[in-house]
């Protein structure tokens, strides 16, 4: 019976072992003797050099390896700094690498860094894409793939108006915050006129609160996963994440006052902007944790709507505070 990923198993279940690995102290032309002789099959290649110990130590290039003289050694040619999979790695890590790295495959390593397996991504269009999971696994197969940003169904089967049709509403959602701020700004125009300093920084504080809001919900939507949500369960991470982000407001508001006293010498503003950052992050921080937790509660799936809907929340209360506070101290 053929046993189905899924992004809790863990990776070495479904590495390969057919690979070729070349010590690193290897000529080039006696490594290409080794691949003809043990050869490559028709899987993805990624040639991998070990030293003495049986360790990874780099990866070759196939280009370099075939057009480096057949003297050179492949610890000259090799690229020392390889992305590689421990072996407790799990399918939703193997996931992550593949989004992040965007490598066709990855070697699998134990704790003494020995390569064990390789995985490519062969495993998510042959095992996910032509199975016939049922209902739960189909479920868990997309919830690995939407996490990282990808929707299974788009990948297959979606003509540019069916995708415009998938991504219009969320990005209407980002067009009507904005709209909404521009009005609010728009309420404390007196201010921004009378202080420039206050628009220098907005851009910055947006950023900020956007960063904060999207770690948070990056956080809770993972946390869900594996997790049934409870009202104890949410203010426990609720308490958790505010905790990190009155730390991370602090140090940056720290950072950006100082950069004003010493730019524009106006301790007002510095006192101003300082302290909107401590709010906005704190609360940025809050709709990260609350708005995916609600979705959730709801039955809507948070790994989709959660992130435009925080963003533009974010944004609006962003705006609203940080002028709001401008107008009043200043």
């Amino acid at each position: 019976m053929n046993v189905k990923p899924t992004y809790d198993k863990p990776i070495i279940e479904f590495a390969r072992k057919d690979f070729t690995v070349l010590n690193k102290n290897l000529s080039v032309e006696e490594a290409l003797q080794k691949i003809r002789n043990e050869g490559v099959g028709e899987r993805i290649v990624y040639f991998y050099a070990i030293d003495d110990e049986d360790k990874l130590v780099g990866v070759l290039p196939t280009r370099r390896l075939l057009t480096a003289q057949p003297d050179t050694k492949l610890e000259q040619i090799m690229v020392q700094r390889v992305a590689a999979l421990p072996s407790t790695a799990t399918v939703y890590d193997a996931c992550e690498f593949f989004v992040t790295y965007k490598f066709l495959a990855f070697p699998i390593v134990d704790e003494q860094r020995k390569l064990v397996g390789i995985i490519d991504i062969n495993i998510f269009t042959e095992e996910f894409l032509s199975s016939e999971p049922d209902i739960e696994e189909r479920r868990r197969i997309n919830d690995i793939f939407e996490t990282i940003g990808v929707n299974i169904n788009e990948i297959k089967n979606a003509s540019p108006i069916k995708a415009w049709r998938i991504r219009f509403p969320w990005l209407l959602a980002t067009v009507t915050s904005g709209t909404i701020c521009a009005f609010l700004a728009g309420m404390f125009e007196t201010t921004i006129e009378e202080s420039l300093i206050i628009a220098f920084f907005l851009t910055l504080i947006l950023g900020l609160a956007e960063s904060t809001s999207i770690q948070s919900m990056t956080l809770t939507v993972q946390a869900l996963h594996s997790v049934k949500p409870t009202i104890k369960w949410y203010f426990r991470i609720l308490w958790k994440e505010l905790r990190t982000a009155f730390l991370l407001a602090l140090t940056c508001g720290t950072i950006v006052s100082l950069i004003i006293i010493l730019w524009k010498q106006d301790l007002l503003a510095a006192v101003v902007i300082g302290l909107s950052i401590l709010v906005i992050q704190i609360i940025a921080a809050f709709w990260g944790i609350t708005i995916p937790s609600f979705l959730h509660k709801k039955s809507l799936d948070p790994k989709i709507s959660a992130g435009p809907i925080t963003l533009a929340i974010t944004d609006i209360f962003t705006i609203t505070f940080y002028l709001g506070i401008a107008t009043i101290l200043m």
